[in-house]
């Protein structure tokens, strides 16, 4: 079904919705678009055409995909229910520009439809008035590269292991050793926030500390990026105790924050955002609920986020590979004037897969991070470095993996041979 648009097209909030219904799916649409505006339809007791043509949302298109069993769990137990994906417009008149409001009303309260079997928030298109009204990263891919040093290339980094439980003197132990490899990036695991065995403040005491005597070494400027998630009443002070150390990065668990908490930190922040995503499976990984991460990442970073994660190809996560190419390119797509915010790799990354990442996504505006792949590589973590990035050299120039590691030990640098063995000899 179509239905006919008034001038008012440019001033919503275009969502794309996989849905199943026992009903007509254009019925079920309609009742998802009632529940989240002024009543589609139906007219309700005080739903005047005024309210109607201002804030009701409207179907535009419903598509059906056939017959099968229901994905979710209701309180019916049809056998059969009708797939469909559905296009429902949102009037900016009723969420403005608030993130918050706007997350409401297109991936709120429908998900709780007993008369839906499925609903997932697929794609959304914003007005451009939205998209204008927030100012997306504040340093994004350029910035990032510019506090790393001007690295070119893929921007490699790591994760302090073990993830918790490490004394000041083991964790100084680390980035002493990490700071020392050249390495662009160094990040608190996102379940390092502020223990009492291991504050915030002594991290970013003695991570400060070990990188800038590091540079004095390497000459190159590693970016640490310290996990300030916690209390929202505390936020700022985090963030203030990283800048006022010298530190040139904070993360954020995005999902378990909420959007207001990234846009809030954005409206203050002095260096970039490391957005993780922990937490986001949650309301992504089932085909029949929540949302994409293509919606997820368009709200992410226009909240703020610098960089975002993305998992990685070949990772220990459920996505697959072509899943997580998506999810890059995505993230590299334009939206509006905003800056591109940096994606992020990770899980089990190492000299395997630039190769695979490299076709899937034909770009080097990427963030590796590696954890056995730096701190495991049989020579240190300088050579994990060294590796990694010879492995990206290869990828970009084509050149097979075991050619340029051959190439490279005669050149005199080993790194990526000893690698390439090690992950041999682990297979």
């Amino acid at each position: 079904m179509n239905a006919t648009r008034t001038g008012r097209d440019q001033r919503v909030a275009r969502c794309t919705y996989y849905l199943e219904s026992e009903v007509d799916p254009e019925q079920a649409a309609a009742a998802l678009a009632g529940e989240q505006s002024s009543g589609t339809f139906v007219p309700v007791p005080g739903e005047t055409p005024r309210i109607r043509e201002r804030h009701a949302a409207r179907v535009v298109d419903v598509r059906r995909l056939g017959r099968g069993g229901p994905s979710l769990p209701s309180r019916t137990h049809p056998d059969q229910v009708t797939r469909a994906v559905a296009t429902i417009e949102f009037p900016m008149e009723n969420f403005g520009t608030d993130l918050a409001t706007l997350q409401t009303t297109v991936a709120g309260n429908l998900f709780e439809l007993g008369g839906l079997f499925a609903c997932r928030l697929e794609d959304i298109d914003l007005p451009e008035d939205f998209i204008t009204a927030h100012r997306g990263p504040a340093f994004g891919i350029t910035g990032t590269r510019r506090l790393m040093g001007g690295v070119e290339g893929v921007m490699v980094g790591t994760i302090v292991k073990p993830n918790v439980g490490l004394s000041e003197d083991e964790f100084r132990t680390a980035v002493r050793e990490l700071a020392r490899s050249s390495i662009d990036l160094i990040k608190d695991d996102e379940l390092m926030t502020d223990p009492a065995y291991l504050p915030l403040a002594k991290r970013v005491a003695v991570a400060t500390e070990e990188i800038r005597a590091a540079e004095q070494i390497t000459g190159h400027p590693t970016m640490y990026a310290f996990n300030i998630t916690g209390d929202l009443a505390g936020l700022r002070r985090r963030h203030d105790e990283v800048v006022e150390a010298g530190g040139r990065c904070v993360m954020l668990n995005v999902p378990i924050m909420g959007l207001p908490a990234v846009a809030w930190l954005r409206e203050f922040s002095a260096v970039p955002i490391h957005g993780h995503r922990a937490g986001l499976a949650g309301v992504m990984r089932s085909p029949a609920l929540g949302m994409s991460y293509r919606v997820w990442q368009r709200l992410a970073r226009l909240a703020g986020a610098d960089h975002l994660h993305v998992s990685g190809l070949g990772s220990k996560f459920y996505e697959r590979d072509e899943e997580v190419a998506a999810n890059v390119r995505s993230l590299l797509e334009p939206l509006g004037d905003t800056l591109g915010p940096v994606p992020t790799l990770s899980s089990g990354q190492n000299v395997s897969t630039p190769a695979p990442t490299f076709a899937a996504t034909g770009s080097t505006d990427l963030l590796m991070l590696a954890g056995g792949g730096v701190a495991g590589h049989p020579d240190g973590p300088a050579a994990g470095v060294r590796s990694l990035r010879t492995a990206w050299r290869a990828a970009v120039d084509g050149v097979p993996l075991q050619q340029a590691a051959r190439d490279a030990a005669t050149g005199g640098d080993p790194a990526l041979l000893h690698a390439v063995h090690g992950l041999e000899g682990g297979a």
